[in-house]
């Protein structure tokens, strides 16, 4: 898949960060591709283009579209809707406890105390 620099590293951005949010290592997504983990490396630092069934595929693995990994957002979507997908399959993998630590920090973020 032919790609400007700028367009190719917003790309591999993209994929880096679904890749971390599906909780795989490059490793792990090189197997499953049939790449070598350094490949993956590649793809993720813009220095490797992806082709058509590689975005497919990392699409499929990643729980994304291939939409928003080549153009960075879905029809009838925005990139808010995106980002709150990565989180949340995120925050599936949390522990009840750290779930509760978590929301806790997010009410003090909404709500500071006020300094008096």
């Amino acid at each position: 898949m032919a790609m400007p620099t700028e367009m190719g590293s917003e790309i591999a951005a993209r994929l880096r960060r679904a890749r971390e949010a599906a909780g795989l290592s490059q490793g792990q997504v090189a197997r499953k591709l049939g790449l070598h983990r350094p490949a993956v490396s590649e793809i993720e630092a813009g220095r490797r283009r992806v082709t058509v069934e590689e975005v497919a595929a990392l699409a499929e693995m990643y729980g994304v579209s291939s939409e928003w990994i080549t153009v960075g957002r879905v029809a009838g979507s925005d990139a808010a809707d995106e980002r709150l997908a990565l989180a949340a399959r995120q925050l599936s993998k949390m522990s009840d406890a750290d779930l509760d630590r978590l929301l806790g920090l997010l009410k003090m973020l909404r709500h500071p105390r006020s300094e008096g």
